[in-house]
């Protein structure tokens, strides 16, 4: 177990040097008494939980406590973001998208690389390639990332979304599906992937290597961003400590996440081995793909109207 005198050495000294300055601006906004963070069990914000790098910085602002929610994936914690009941989420790809054209209250704050995910086949599985797919029933959350996987992956084989049955199933229900073989494919990421590999003797039709390049997104309340801005720039700060300790940490990082969230040390270790860890802006690239992301779902008539990504993009206060 990481304890945060073992594990963050000088982690947490930096925001006591700069609380200050940083003091300073957060009492020209706002800052609220609770801090509300929306979290997947997979992702640093499990291990930000645990060393406690956001809470240390919005204490020295004056936020007396953080209030973790846990959710099982994208688009539930793009509603609840939408609504105000938290005021920083993780999410995938599709999610902000969704939740943008739904005309939700959201910003993007940062950016990371996606979490690999795969098109998943039963053991004994005839289909052997993308084509393969049409006509078949494909487990996937809506509105999820791997809602444009598959999307992505389909067009890739020549198919659209028409082409085959969609099951609309979050992964508690679409594992379930998968294992009782109601499904015949199952879009999913980590750690979900590598525990149908490991439990349920998963073949990997194909992964998001070779389809697509993808990013998961730190997203806020767009009305908390505009009252604290120094409290949610403290806490993109937080998650970045934390993102470049689990760079250097790999083997602890996957025991730490194994610890926390109760997924086996297997699943986490083939979890983390496949994962890109880094946090960035959000970059004139990383928008051109979210807006690629919307035209081509807007062209599909799954959300309602066209958007503009740049318009949620939130800049951080420079002091």
């Amino acid at each position: 177990m990481i304890t945060r005198r073992t594990a963050l050495g000088g982690l947490l000294a930096g925001p006591a040097l700069a609380a200050a300055p940083a003091l300073r601006a957060a009492r020209a906004a706002e800052v609220p008494r609770e801090f509300r963070i929306g979290y997947q069990k997979s992702g640093i914000l499990v291990v930000a939980r645990q060393q406690g790098t956001i809470e240390a910085r919005l204490k020295a602002l004056g936020v007396e406590s953080v209030r973790w929610v846990e959710f099982q994936y994208g688009p539930p914690i793009m509603e609840a973001l939408g609504i105000g009941s938290i005021d920083l989420g993780a999410a995938g790809d599709t999610p902000p998208v969704f939740a943008q054209a739904a005309g939700a209250k959201i910003v993007y704050a940062a950016a990371t690389p996606a979490q690999q995910s795969a098109i998943l086949l039963p053991p004994g599985s005839a289909v052997a390639d993308l084509a393969g797919l049409r006509a078949k029933r494909i487990a996937f959350a809506k509105g999820s990332s791997s809602h444009n996987f598959v999307v992505q992956a389909l067009a890739k084989a020549g198919l659209t979304p028409a082409d085959v049955t969609p099951a609309y199933l979050n992964p508690a229900d679409a594992v379930a599906a998968f294992a009782r073989g109601s499904v015949d494919a199952w879009a999913v990421w980590d750690p979900y992937f590598a525990i149908a590999e490991l439990r349920h003797g998963a073949k990997v039709l194909t992964t998001t290597q070779g389809i697509l390049a993808s990013n998961s997104f730190y997203l806020a309340n767009r009305d908390f961003a505009a009252r604290a801005p120094a409290v949610l720039k403290a806490a993109i700060e937080g998650i970045r400590a934390s993102t470049e300790w689990a760079a250097g940490h790999r083997d602890t990082l996957a025991q730490t996440m194994s610890e926390v969230t109760g997924v086996e040390r297997a699943a986490q270790q083939r979890t983390v081995e496949r994962l890109t860890i880094e946090v960035t802006p959000v970059t004139d690239r990383i928008v051109a793909s979210q807006q690629a992301i919307a035209d081509t779902f807007h062209a599909l008539g799954l959300v309602p109207r066209a958007i503009t990504v740049r318009d949620a993009v939130w800049a951080a206060p420079q002091s």
